[in-house]
């Protein structure tokens, strides 16, 4: 079976249940019980909501929770897609992008943010948000926070700064493979990678992690992070998406090199 098709999501899913885990949005594990197994499934929605749709009524079939992050603008941005994830029983959040929207003036973005919050929280109370990775662009939009506070508007969690990746595992199919940490520029965690690669915690393929699982080598908390624009099961649209992710990770790869520089 191709990787990266719903039904292999589907198989990675029930893996980890019988592996012993339960479920929880972001939402809940930041503000409820942590103990036992653990995994929170984070789905960020940078184009293509009718896949974000399908993966929603998916993980409803089979009684799970998770949290979905949409963008303010296109192609993302989709009222009917977000209603139905959220009458799926899903977390909301904002994937928000303002800073690079804005150029970098701060106070501008901060505006911003405020707008969209607000637009988001028509739908669902959101309590969550996450950076988009905006890879075009050298700015990074964590960088709102050296002079705002997101909590001062009920905002309990960023992913990117707020979680302890010493007692949590991060895995995020950037890059359409587990291992994208090589190609991201932003949708990573440096500081604790090289010892999840030196504990074999490093997987390429949804099928290495479904064998970690089966053989329990996974650690007791997971973020499991991905982008359902990525899970096809159509043959011509997979093959497009493998083609164009291929492009985009060059692409990536050049924009590392050139910014060291």
């Amino acid at each position: 079976m191709r990787d990266f098709t719903l039904e292999k999501y589907e198989q990675l899913l029930t893996a980890l249940r019988k592996a012993g885990y339960r479920f929880l949005t972001l939402e809940e594990y930041v503000s409820g019980d942590q103990s036992g197994k653990i995994c929170v499934l984070r789905h960020d929605v940078d184009s293509r909501p009718e896949c974000a749709v399908e993966f929603a009524k998916k993980e409803k079939t089979m009684d799970i929770r998770a949290s979905y992050y949409f963008r303010a603008v296109l192609p993302s941005n989709s009222p009917a897609a977000i209603k139905q994830v959220v009458e799926a029983g899903h977390e909301l959040g904002y994937h928000y992008e303002d800073y690079v929207l804005k150029d970098g003036v701060r106070e501008d973005a901060w505006e911003h943010f405020q707008r969209k919050l607000e637009y988001f929280r028509h739908f669902y109370p959101v309590r969550t948000i996450c950076a988009h990775g905006s890879p075009q662009s050298s700015l990074d939009n964590r960088s709102l926070w050296n002079f705002y506070d997101y909590r001062e508007k009920g905002i309990i969690c960023e992913p990117y700064l707020d979680i302890d990746y010493r007692k949590m595992l991060y895995l995020t199919d950037t890059g359409r493979r587990w291992d994208g940490y090589k190609m991201s520029i932003r949708d990573k965690i440096p500081h604790a990678q090289r010892e999840w690669i030196n504990k074999g915690l490093s997987f390429h393929s949804t099928n290495d992690i479904i064998h970690a699982a089966e053989e329990g080598r996974l650690p007791e908390h997971l973020l499991l992070s991905t982008h359902p624009q990525r899970w096809i099961g159509n043959t011509k649209q997979w093959l497009w998406e493998f083609g164009s992710q291929e492009i985009k990770n060059r692409v990536k790869q050049i924009l590392m090199k050139v910014r060291k520089e």
